[in-house]
């Protein structure tokens, strides 16, 4: 079992950037592909990146392609999640989820994943 904790939420300015860190403990991270998702109040939770175990399959919302970045070092914790050129409806509470997968599967539903840190807090002004 892990347990998942994500960091590096803040208040920026519009078009600033951020990154968030989702480190794992209790088991070996490389085991687990790890997906970010974010929610607003009064919305459903939402899709945003998710990586494979061995690193080599990403997965991106429409919504943030170009401008957010997933990745890990050799499947290792943490899985870092690079926000650049951020706008004011990226202001969400971030999460990160792990699960068991196969090595190049990068889960995108939130379903498929497990286990969930409490969320960080990003928000983007105008």
């Amino acid at each position: 079992q892990v347990q998942v904790l994500e960091s590096g939420g803040g208040l920026v300015q519009a078009g600033a950037s951020l990154r968030l860190s989702c480190a794992a403990s209790g088991s070996d991270f490389n085991e687990y592909a790890a997906g970010w998702f974010r929610q607003v109040p009064g919305k459903e939770r939402e899709f945003v990146a998710s990586i494979s175990r061995s690193g080599s399959t990403t997965n991106y919302a429409d919504s943030v392609k170009g401008r957010f970045t997933i990745s890990r070092n050799n499947g290792r914790s943490p899985v870092f999640l690079q926000m650049n050129n951020l706008r004011s409806e990226d202001t969400a509470v971030y999460y990160c989820a792990a699960e068991q997968t196969s090595p190049w599967h990068a889960p995108t539903a939130e379903s498929e994943y497990e286990y969930w840190g409490r969320g960080t807090q990003v928000t983007v002004s105008s």
